[in-house]
């Protein structure tokens, strides 16, 4: 894919969010250079449920593919002027280091600006890069508690998500906010500071929510009811068990629904009264669901244009037809012949999916032709390493 070909960007992210955000642009054709430290960076040495693709992170395979890895010793002055020789020369810097820390490097915005006036510099970051809580840890969990998600999930006490969908979502938005300060430096050819907050990604998932309780809502009561799966939603929407499974029910008129069910007393119920009786019509279609299998209601809401989705596991999601159809997986052969399973990028352009050209690289795999492509020799490259200057 190469509709960003042609754009450099150096990373400086070690976390989720941000190389996330690389990634996306990188699935586009962007040249995208990982700058870590000798030891690697975070992900490379924490692994999702403990889980290693012989020996390689989960956490690391899932978000550093089609990108270039240097190793730099950001603790030596000479590895401090490797990173300032690649500003001088690229496009776009990302970080997502707590606040302060790269200024007190001499990396700080100010600080790369005046080597490349027309840097897009984008920041990522917990709670903002000034404010009370700027110097606070930003965690995703941290997040999804404080901003009122979890609160508004779960059944009988606050529940998070089961994915880091705060750092995912903060991803996307970093990705397409890069992409729109180059847009905008195509006409004025203006760099410019982008930042992007786990705190203000997490309300942004919010918005429906936020916007009914603070314009009218106020005072109610956020938990959701019986199995609907939030406040601001009619009966049924939510999750209901059958007798072999559990299944997700949408929307549609409530006396279509009773008709499926063939119950007399459900069809007394108005659409209206989904919204005023919603724990009342839920417990009612949830009698009804526990009697079926969730392929034969799935199959009844389908043929009355009702929205029904079993709940699937990951095993079921990987092998359904849909899935499959859409080529949302991929077997990847890393550099040392282990195969391993990725999920592709999310979007299609003119039909096509992009997938993987580079797959995550080893550690500093690419450091020496980075430098060379900035002008380094040999000999000053092995004199560099010999200084521990680069890995």
């Amino acid at each position: 894919m190469d509709l960003l070909a042609g754009y450099k960007i150096v990373s400086l992210n070690h976390f989720l969010l941000g190389p996330l955000a690389a990634q996306i642009l990188a699935d586009l054709g962007a040249d995208v250079v990982m700058v870590e430290s000798p030891r690697g960076n975070f992900q490379r040495g924490w692994a999702g449920g403990d889980i290693w693709a012989n020996g390689k992170s989960v956490f690391y395979l899932c978000a550093h593919r089609n990108k270039r890895s240097i190793a730099i010793d950001l603790k030596s002055e000479q590895g401090l002027e490797i990173v300032r020789s690649m500003i001088a020369e690229t496009d776009v810097l990302m970080e997502n280091f707590r606040p302060g820390v790269l200024e007190r490097m001499g990396l700080g915005y100010g600080d790369a600006k005046a080597i490349n006036p027309a840097l897009v510099y984008a920041s990522g970051s917990g709670w903002g890069s000034t404010g009370p809580y700027a110097k606070k840890p930003g965690q995703d969990l941290l997040i999804q508690a404080f901003s009122g998600l979890a609160q508004t999930t779960g059944r009988e006490r606050p529940t998070p998500a089961g994915a880091s969908i705060v750092d995912h979502h903060g991803a996307t938005v970093m990705a397409a906010s890069i992409m729109a300060a180059l847009l905008a430096r195509g006409r004025d050819g203006k760099g410019r500071h982008v930042e992007v907050d786990l705190l203000g990604v997490a309300m942004d998932l919010q918005v429906e929510p936020l916007t009914a309780y603070f314009n009218g809502g106020e005072g109610r009561s956020t938990r959701p009811k019986a199995d609907i799966a939030g406040w601001i939603y009619p009966a049924p929407y939510g999750i209901y068990q059958a007798s072999d499974g559990f299944i997700a029910l949408s929307l549609g008129p409530i006396k279509t629904m009773a008709e499926v069910f063939a119950d007399e007393q459900m069809a007394l119920y108005s659409d209206r009264d989904c919204w005023r009786k919603s724990a009342e019509v839920s417990a009612a279609i949830a009698r009804n669901v526990k009697l079926g299998k969730v392929r034969d209601i799935v199959e009844a809401f389908d043929k009355e244009g009702l929205w029904a989705a079993p709940v699937n596991d990951f095993a079921a999601l990987k092998n359904d037809p849909q899935v499959i159809h859409n080529e949302m997986f991929e077997d990847v052969e890393l550099s040392d012949g282990t195969k391993v399973t990725l999920l592709r990028h999310a979007a299609t352009y003119d039909g096509v999916r992009p997938g993987t050209y580079m797959p995550p690289p080893e550690l500093g795999a690419d450091t020496d032709a980075i430098l060379a492509d900035l002008g380094y020799d040999a000999e000053r490259i092995t004199g560099l390493r010999k200084a521990g200057a680069i890995a």
